[in-house]
């Protein structure tokens, strides 16, 4: 399938294959959101929200990348190579691939001063919630933080690399962002891919505020209510030499991309045998 060049806002000199797939949104509802990362005390439900399918097309961007950029479109995506030589060991992704991170995202964002602050791995065939911190991929349209939660995040997180209160007011007074660095981390990806929403058509009021209760804190996340203006790009059979950047708050609220709402999705073309997807996404801020 292909997208007819006048369709999009943007020059293109070719027409764009796509896919067509089902992506989950929040049914739009009167109480907030409230969704625990482990199972909640009995009675309670996991979430009090209500997801539904929508298909929509998700075009390829690999032929768009050069023109795709964070401050625009909220994501970008470039060729890197990493020494890694084993993501699940947890040792070695903080020595090695934290710091590859933190000079790559310098490179791309110009920013001064990268932290990397978590990373989680995913991959359905080894997640055993309870026993492991490996996940599977997550099919619920999202954005990780919110106007609120960013600066909530990173007070937290700075706090925790005993940076003086004084420096952390500092810091967010100019302006930073958080930015997840995502990438396949074994095989080239065949199965529950990424999808990535173009920042600039999504509505403020898209954008649901809620809860994301952890044992020991409350987080808050954006849902996202279906939107039909709502435009979703992928990087088909990502493998461990490229990296994708998703901005998932930014302190300047000047007209830049601020939220890029993502997922993963059910590829209608993945081989039926296709491997469970193996991913590694670093959450970072970086400041300017």
């Amino acid at each position: 399938m292909s997208l007819n060049n006048q369709v999009l806002d943007r020059p293109i000199s070719q027409e764009l294959p796509y896919v067509e797939a089902e992506l989950s949104y929040l049914v739009p509802m009167v109480e907030r959101p409230v969704n625990y990362t482990y199972e909640p005390p009995a009675g309670i439900p996991r979430t009090n929200g209500t997801f539904q399918p929508y298909k929509v097309p998700i075009y390829n961007a690999r032929s768009l990348f050069k023109n795709i950029s964070l401050d625009k479109e909220g994501f970008a995506f470039t060729e890197h190579h990493t020494s890694v030589s084993n993501f699940y060991d947890d040792e070695e992704v903080r020595r090695v691939y934290y710091p590859e991170a933190e000079q790559l995202l310098k490179e791309v964002t110009g920013g001064t001063k990268v932290v990397v602050f978590d990373h989680t791995l995913r991959n359905a065939g080894k997640s055993k919630p309870g026993e492991n911190n490996i996940k599977e991929p997550a099919k619920r349209v999202h954005n990780d933080f919110t106007a609120k939660s960013g600066y909530t995040r990173a007070r937290l997180e700075l706090a925790a690399r005993e940076v003086d209160d004084n420096e952390i007011e500092l810091l967010l007074q100019q302006r930073f962002a958080i930015i997840n660095v995502w990438r396949a981390i074994a095989k080239p990806i065949q199965e529950s891919p990424l999808a990535l929403c173009d920042a600039q058509s999504i509505a403020p009021t898209d954008l649901v505020a809620g809860d994301l209760v952890y044992r020991d804190r409350v987080g808050e996340t954006y849902a996202v209510t279906y939107n039909p203006k709502h435009q979703w790009y992928y990087f088909p059979q990502m493998h461990p030499d490229e990296a994708l950047f998703i901005k998932c708050f930014d302190s300047a609220a000047d007209g830049r991309a601020r939220f890029a709402a993502h997922t993963a999705f059910e590829d209608p073309t993945s081989p039926a045998d296709a491997p469970p997807r193996e991913s590694i996404e670093l959450r970072t801020f970086v400041f300017y």
